[in-house]
């Protein structure tokens, strides 16, 4: 899955644009006079390996759908650019690559999957792990079908907690155990707790306390639901009141709570769970753990989250397209992405080659962290200008951080303006 806290890293030496389908093809595909069919399919790379892995999916659809298809790829910054052309243009490509949380701003260039659809790609819903279908999903209306699957974890170093005497995190651990074991890694000049900016990060442990999502299954923004803004000020509160957490230096810096973790500056931090292998493998050599959100008084909540693909409304060959896209993510695809280690595959049946591709030592650590972090997920609900709201957001954090402002301030304040 691609980084959701930094842009992917690297670029293709040359972009190819998401713009015109060239030979025959119209809206993202079609038929030559020799009755050749072929799909233009459109996807973000950032990398060679990027590119190797979505060629040898592409080659697996090709195989099992005898159909030609014409991949597209750009980085992720100029696939989302190009991607808003194409819908202006009418010219989306008929398989497209969409991501969960960007889904809100781009949901117009997709056709709502049926039963039917679903039938026509091969795709078997209860195949696919719970919760899943809902990543590709808006106000209850099924848009894509996603090839991995991710939610927020709390890593932990290990040898930071032992040194300072401090629990060590494990399932089922309550809101108070959190708080427990950051006051005791807090000493020195080393911090118990990372504070995020990143939307993911930064609403995990609010979301888990307060059993509440920002918006609505509806699509209705609720920044200022009593429970929310409770467990989001007690977030806040994690830097200005109980000082377990360092204030973020500024709004640049994205990816603040994780680099404090990661550089050894705090001994726990929230991030996803497609960053477990980065965090096991630390450049500094501490001992990573890993841990599911803390239990709310109502239990524990998390986001599913996670990437894949849907069909463009202006797809003149939907019935060909439906097939690519069952191609792409058939039982042989998903066991690609899983034994390589690239991302955790959607298909519940593949899920246990991605751990089989893991260091022995770090397998059932990161399985056990995984399967119980999966237990109890929701899909992210989200308004039509939600990619607005967390611009707003981000950047406020700091102050608030800072003790300049509230959190309820700033709540209230994007509601007013990004409300209904």
């Amino acid at each position: 899955m691609k980084n959701m806290k930094a842009a992917v890293a690297g670029v293709l030496g040359v972009a190819l644009l998401l713009t015109g389908c060239g030979g025959n093809t119209s809206g993202g595909g079609g038929t030559d006079a020799n009755g050749k069919t072929t799909i233009v399919f459109d996807m973000w790379a950032g990398s060679q390996d990027d590119t190797d892995a979505i060629n040898k999916q592409v080659e697996i659809a090709k195989k099992v759908t005898g159909i030609e298809i014409e991949v597209r790829t750009a980085p992720w910054n100029d696939y989302f650019t190009k991607l808003t052309t194409n819908m202006a243009s009418g010219n989306v490509a008929c398989v497209t690559g969409m991501n969960s949380g960007m889904l809100s701003s781009y949901v117009d260039a997709f056709a709502e999957l049926t039963d039917e659809d679903l039938a026509t790609a091969g795709i078997v819903k209860d195949e696919f792990a719970d919760g899943s279908l809902e990543i590709l999903s808006n106000k209850g209306k099924l848009y894509g079908i996603p090839f991995d699957v991710s939610t927020m974890l709390v890593y932990y170093n290990k040898d930071m907690l032992d040194a300072a005497g401090a629990t060590e995190p494990k399932a089922g651990w309550t809101f108070d155990d959190f708080l427990a074991t950051a006051k005791k890694a807090t000493t020195g000049d080393k911090y118990g707790f990372g504070i995020a900016l990143g939307e993911f990060q930064w609403q995990a442990l609010p979301i888990s306390k307060s059993g509440v999502q920002p918006a609505s299954k509806e699509g209705v923004l609720q920044l200022t639901d009593p429970a929310f803004v409770e467990a989001a000020t007690w977030y806040s509160d994690l830097v200005t009141k109980e000082k377990v957490a360092a204030p973020v230096s500024s709004a640049s810096d994205t990816g603040w709570g994780e680099n404090q973790y990661s550089s050894g500056a705090a001994a726990m931090a929230v991030d996803g769970t497609w960053n477990a292998v980065g965090y096991l493998n630390n450049d500094l050599g501490f001992t990573a753990g890993m841990a599911p959100l803390p239990v709310g008084a109502d239990g524990s909540l998390g986001l599913v989250l996670g990437s894949g693909y849907g069909i463009s409304k202006t797809c003149e060959n939907k019935e060909a397209a439906l097939k690519v896209l069952g191609g792409l993510l058939n039982a042989e695809a998903q066991d690609y992405i899983a034994s390589s280690g690239r991302s955790y595959p959607a298909r519940t049946a593949s899920q246990p080659k991605y751990f089989e591709s893991l260091d022995e030592k770090y397998r059932e650590p990161v399985k056990a962290a995984f399967e119980e972090a999966f237990k109890n997920v929701q899909g992210q609900y989200v308004t039509d200008n939600w990619s607005k709201v967390g611009t707003f957001l981000q950047p406020q954090l700091v102050s608030v951080y800072s003790g300049q402002t509230s959190m309820a301030d700033i709540l209230a304040e994007a509601q007013k303006q990004f409300g209904e």
